[in-house]
């Protein structure tokens, strides 16, 4: 019979696991009590630790030289996915090189080229285009009469729209890049997995492969337009960068434009879903936010802190160290557990409320230090001006079925949320 330490670190693991809140933060906080480094040993798994608590995943994050992606993927893979992964990195034939993945010098260069697109200062000139299409959200919302799967109807195409807009994808193509990006993140839930393999693990690696070769078909050729025909848009900046005085390669473009067009809206429909299955599930929350409009920058914050859609990385020790005292030796394999340091005892109280007037509210759900995700003021910007345009007009929301969250270790959230509701 397994024992508690080892049936909490199958828990966290298990994709299931996180379409099962209570059960996965439960184990949580167990292991944030009991073992907040806990070393996991699991079968087909090379060892890794458990980082649970904030602060410690503060201050692996911090620290890229110390604790950098290295020789590891940066998310959780089988012993053999590990190998090959290696292995094609050596000849030269990698799956992937995205920003994530990316240690330094490469990672500034290349987060260097788009992080102007991202700021404050340039998001601010999206505003009035966001709102258009924050009212057609709405809108639709009217026109379906009070019932709907807010995640279908409303939370997957908002976010999307924007992102496809700044990158330069047509509007007739964001069916595909929607179905494409939930094959990959959703490679381990039956409903949103792609069709035509078995529910194995080679299943699954074989499942990522045909994704990815699809992405890469489709953005080699904007690739190839942009560089005869360049517009004013990401996938300009990005066909046309050089890195170190030589073009940007086909292969890097395809990588950087994946991580854009997937991470750019993914996160940002399951926070805006998040808030609204907690909002329907607590009519004091959404009175509070719907009568006092300075609340809603809080409720966009605990939203992202209460859903933390990016479950976890991978970092690697480059060096002996040591870490909440306890000795780290280099090559061991770490995972930051970020659902777990936004539940963290010692940094939020009462960290199982959700709160829409939550302050201060230090969430890691966009990561720390340099890898801080480049879309965060945009996302949250997004859900703001969504929220500015619902709020007034929404009298009453109610769950009206059962929600449901994504059976997923990596990147998670609602792909169901049955809602009825009243607009004025």
């Amino acid at each position: 019979m397994p024992s508690a330490r080892q049936e909490m670190i199958s828990t966290v693991v298990d994709p299931k696991a996180h379409a099962d809140p209570r059960r996965l933060h439960a184990a949580f906080a167990w292991l944030r009590a009991n073992d907040p480094l806990a070393l996991a040993e699991l079968p087909g798994f090379d060892p890794f630790r458990l980082v649970t608590k904030h602060a410690d995943i503060l201050e692996v994050s911090r620290d890229n030289t110390l604790f950098p992606y290295g020789d590891y993927p940066s998310t959780l893979a089988p012993h053999e996915a590990v190998e090959r992964g290696r292995e094609a990195r050596k000849a030269g034939r990698p799956l992937l090189y995205t920003l994530v993945q990316m240690d330094e010098p490469d990672h500034l260069k290349y987060r260097a080229l788009t992080q102007a697109w991202f700021m404050p200062q340039n998001i601010r000139k999206l505003e009035d285009r966001i709102r258009e299409l924050a009212r057609d959200a709405v809108a639709r919302m009217e026109a379906l009469g009070g019932t709907c799967d807010f995640v279908d109807e409303v939370a997957l195409h908002f976010p999307l729209h924007v992102i496809m807009q700044i990158l330069g994808v047509p509007r007739e193509d964001e069916p595909r890049m929607l179905k494409l990006t939930q094959e990959l993140f959703g490679a381990t839930d039956p409903d949103l997995r792609r069709e035509g393999t078995a529910m194995t693990p080679e299943g699954r690696e074989l499942d990522i492969q045909a994704t990815l070769a699809d992405f890469f078909n489709y953005f080699n050729a904007l690739t190839e337009d942009r560089r005869v025909r360049p517009r004013d848009d990401v996938a300009s900046t990005i066909a046309n960068a050089t890195i170190d005085g030589r073009p940007i390669s086909a292969f890097d473009a395809v990588s950087y434009y994946l991580i854009v067009a997937t991470a750019g809206h993914d996160t940002t429909s399951s926070s805006t879903a998040g808030a609204m299955w907690a909002l329907a599930e607590r009519p004091g929350e959404f009175a509070k936010v719907r009568d006092n409009p300075g609340l809603i920058p809080g409720l966009v914050d605990e939203s992202i802190r209460w859903t933390t859609p990016v479950r976890h990385f991978m970092r690697s020790a480059a060096a002996d160290t040591e870490l909440r005292g306890q000795a780290i030796a280099k090559g061991d394999w770490l995972m930051l557990c970020y659902p777990s340091g936004n539940r963290d005892e010692e940094v939020f109280e009462d960290p199982m409320e959700f709160r829409v007037d939550r302050n201060p509210n230090r969430h890691l759900a966009f990561g720390y230090g340099a890898h801080l995700c480049l879309g965060q003021h945009l996302a949250k910007m997004e859900m703001r001006i969504l929220w500015e345009e619902l709020l007034p007009r929404l009298k009453h929301v109610e769950l009206a079925g059962e929600a449901r969250l994504s059976e997923a270790n990596f990147v998670n959230g609602p792909k169901t949320l049955p809602i009825r509701y009243a607009l004025s």
